[in-house]
């Protein structure tokens, strides 16, 4: 019986992963809004009544979409550090940006964002994203603890890193992983002496 469920459960995660595949694609050739539930089906290979077994309309299959590809990123932020671990920013490294791995590796997704007529809620909740992992997850500690707004400060740095991450997607990843994130250390470093990472600890 458990495997009958979680063959069944396997299935129907595999159908949604299909039904999102193809809206992905098609936002980038007609926009969302030109997307019908019939173009969903037709470049998934499914039916309707198997659309409708998972979604009510396109816009709960898009709401989906977005708040688990974001979820995704939020978690892929503290994959290499543990609750409370203090981390000094001339100790970053690669292994320190597993977000741009994440989004390098969900890069179909996060490809919508250079499109006007996109997944709704993608050009705000991205950013906002970003900066809710600064505000839940890390504590800064300034060069030569500056005094700042603590609030400004991680505003500031949050919309400065998803530019970066944004300009990096628009340009087609023109710049190779490595470099990019030896570019944002570079950059990390000139305002941040250290942070504690206070959000959940993740299995590797």
């Amino acid at each position: 019986m458990n495997n009958e469920l979680t063959v069944t459960a396997q299935h129907r995660n595999r159908t949604k992963e299909h039904l999102k595949t193809a809206l992905i694609q098609l936002i980038k050739k007609k926009g969302f809004h030109g997307v019908s539930v019939k173009d969903i089906v037709d470049q998934a290979g499914y039916n309707r009544s198997t659309f409708y077994l998972h979604y009510q309309d396109k816009y709960i299959l898009a709401e989906e979409l977005l708040s688990m590809t974001l979820e995704g990123l939020r978690g892929a932020v503290g994959k290499p550090y543990w609750h409370g671990q203090k981390v000094s920013t001339n100790k970053l490294d690669a292994e320190s940006f597993q977000i741009v791995d994440y989004i390098y590796e969900h890069r179909d997704f996060f490809e919508l964002i250079q499109y006007d007529d996109t997944l709704p809620g993608l050009h705000t909740g991205f950013p906002q994203t970003i900066l809710k992992i600064y505000q839940e997850q890390f504590v800064f500690e300034t060069i030569n603890n500056s005094p700042v707004n603590m609030d400004y400060f991680k505003y500031y740095t949050a919309y400065g890193f998803f530019g970066l991450l944004n300009n990096w997607i628009l340009s087609g990843y023109r710049e190779s992983r490595e470099a990019f994130i030896k570019n944002v250390i570079e950059l990390t470093k000139t305002h941040i002496h250290s942070f504690h990472y206070v959000g959940e600890t993740f299995d590797a």
